[in-house]
C-alpha cells in the first residue's frame, strides 16, 4: 500500500512540474512585457477572425496600454464577441498581447490577438 502511495505522489509531482515550469515562463515574458516601453499615441490594427476582419484601435498613454477599442468586428458578441473582451481586459492588465486563445472562440481570439500585436508593432517604433 505505501508503494502505491509513493507511486502515486511520483507521478501526480512529475505531471504538475512541466506545467509550473511552463507557467514561470510565461510569467517572465509577461514581466519583460510590462517594463516594454511603447511610443505614447494612438494605432490602429487588424487581423482576420472567425467571422471576418477585426479591427482595433491602441491608446498608449505613459509608455503602456491606456485603451483599446474594436473598431470592426463582425464575431458572433456571445462567443467570440465574448472572448474579444475578456482577452481586451487582460491585455490592458498585462500590457501584452502575448496571452493564450480562449477555447471555443479560438479564431476570433487569435484574430484579435494579432490586430492587437500588429497595432502594438506600430507603437514599438
Amino acid at each position: 500500500m505505501k508503494t502505491f502511495y509513493l507511486v502515486f505522489c511520483l507521478c501526480a509531482a512529475a505531471l504538475l512540474f512541466p506545467r509550473c515550469a511552463g507557467m514561470e515562463q510565461k510569467s517572465k515574458q509577461q514581466a519583460e512585457s510590462l517594463s516594454e516601453k511603447l511610443v505614447d499615441g494612438v494605432y490602429e490594427g487588424s487581423a482576420r477572425g472567425y467571422r471576418g476582419l477585426i479591427g482595433v484601435s491602441l491608446r498608449v498613454e505613459g509608455g503602456g496600454m491606456a485603451e483599446i477599442d474594436i473598431v470592426d468586428s463582425a464575431e458572433d458578441p456571445f462567443v467570440g464577441g465574448a472572448a474579444i473582451e475578456e482577452l481586451l481586459e487582460l491585455a490592458l492588465i498585462y500590457n501584452t498581447a502575448d496571452l493564450d486563445a480562449i477555447s471555443g472562440a479560438t479564431e476570433s481570439s487569435e484574430g484579435f490577438l494579432a490586430a492587437l500585436s500588429n497595432a502594438l508593432e506600430q507603437a514599438r517604433r
